[in-house]
């Protein structure tokens, strides 16, 4: 797709964004025991679940119920949004606590096939014990369900899916091989094939490939997703991953528009958009432009999101808008924004802003204040050590 033919389609995505008539999240086909009048919506909550649109997916899910409540399948769906994005685990206390719940009402519920008992069974298997077991063990014992499922059910094109996922989250990032990734491009490139306008194999391709070495492998996927499910936010943004791996400066600001246009009020999104869109500004020496992604930031008011990607955009864009154009004065006068916002459970959000100040004051000349935040950097580092 050409740069025009994405900002066609990126301002299709604005105009209908938040009318449910319009939803374009694409196209999925999940079979379930529940009752035939709410297959197509299922499907829907799926295809959302796919591009990370978490409450939205939540919500047709929640339809689903009210008009099959024997529908234990919708109460997986439910479950499976409470993981929330895989690639910024572990989901809260909370989102453990309601994730157990929701599985406890999907056994109840009693689903109708042994597959569907798989499915409960795999995401089982990540919430349980999780007050006492550690986040990675419950995360591989979900791979293992998983991908008994996906080996289970061979012509189950989702679940060969959700495994491709699964092996993405549980990669370790010390792995420079890539094996995991690789593994999980080569089901989803097959599936790509069969499935070019589902919403999920294009997003899931694009993290596989989300690496400096192996990302030009990703731009296909990023050309298309966005056209795929543009009414999805995640959806706009994520192509910009590949983006900026590869120096696409344009594509990214628009694919970043947009998403943050789409998310507002979702902070979780909008401010992840809003770090790509400044850095891709930087980057084309748009300062104005990247100025003015920094006034919206900090005009936002409360930050309505407690997650370290919140944090890090937070962070990260001031501390890029004073590094980037070498002003080392202000890096050094850098503070954070959003007094409410829980910086003490985010060490690794902090970090970038204190990073940059120490660098300011340091290439000022001010030794003490650099040692400051040196020293509050071995601070934060331990915190999150000991996490």
């Amino acid at each position: 797709m050409k740069r025009t033919a994405l900002t066609i389609v990126l301002a299709v995505s604005l105009v209908g964004a938040g009318a449910t008539a319009q939803e374009k999240v694409g196209k999925v086909s999940f079979q379930t025991s529940c009752s035939p009048a709410v297959q197509a919506d299922f499907d829907r909550a799926v295809a959302m679940l796919h591009s990370f649109w978490f409450q939205a997916s939540v919500n047709v899910f929640a339809e689903v119920l009210q008009k099959d409540a024997a529908c234990g399948m919708a109460h997986w769906g439910i479950a499976m949004n409470l993981l929330g994005n895989p690639f910024g685990w572990p989901p809260s206390p909370k989102a453990l606590a309601d994730g157990w719940a929701a599985v406890e009402r999907a056994k109840a519920a009693g689903a109708r096939t042994e597959r569907e008992r798989d499915y409960i069974a795999a995401v089982e298997a990540f919430y349980k014990d999780a007050a006492t077991v550690d986040h990675r063990t419950r995360a591989l014992a979900y791979l293992a369900g998983i991908e008994r499922v996906a080996q289970r059910y061979a012509d189950d094109r989702e679940a060969s899916i959700f495994y491709a996922l699964a092996l993405n989250a549980t990669a370790l990032p010390t792995d420079k091989t890539y094996a995991n990734q690789l593994k999980a491009a080569g089901i989803l490139e097959k599936a790509f094939t069969e499935q070019p306008q589902h919403p999920g194999v294009a997003h899931y391709l694009i993290h596989s490939y989300d690496y400096p070495p192996i990302a030009d492998k990703g731009v296909a996927a990023a050309r298309r997703y966005a056209g795929i499910a543009p009414s999805a936010p995640h959806a706009l943004h994520m192509p910009s991953h590949i983006f900026t791996r590869r120096g696409y400066w344009r594509d990214s600001v628009e694919s970043n528009r947009a998403s943050a246009e789409a998310a507002k009020g979702d902070h979780f999104n909008q401010f992840h958009a809003m770090d790509y869109l400044a850095y891709a500004h930087l980057q084309m020496a748009q300062d104005q432009e990247a100025k003015r992604v920094l006034d919206a930031l900090t005009a936002t008011g409360k930050v309505k999101v407690e997650h370290f990607v919140a944090g890090f955009a937070l962070a990260t864009i001031p501390s890029r808008y004073a590094l980037e154009r070498g002003r080392w004065s202000e890096a050094a006068a850098l503070t954070l924004y959003g007094n409410e916002f829980p910086w003490a459970r985010f060490p690794q959000s902090e970090a970038q802003l204190v990073f940059a100040r120490g660098l300011g004051a340091a290439r000022n000349g001010d030794v003490a204040a650099a040692k400051r935040d040196a020293d509050r950097l071995q601070a934060l580092r331990d915190a999150l050590t000991a996490a």
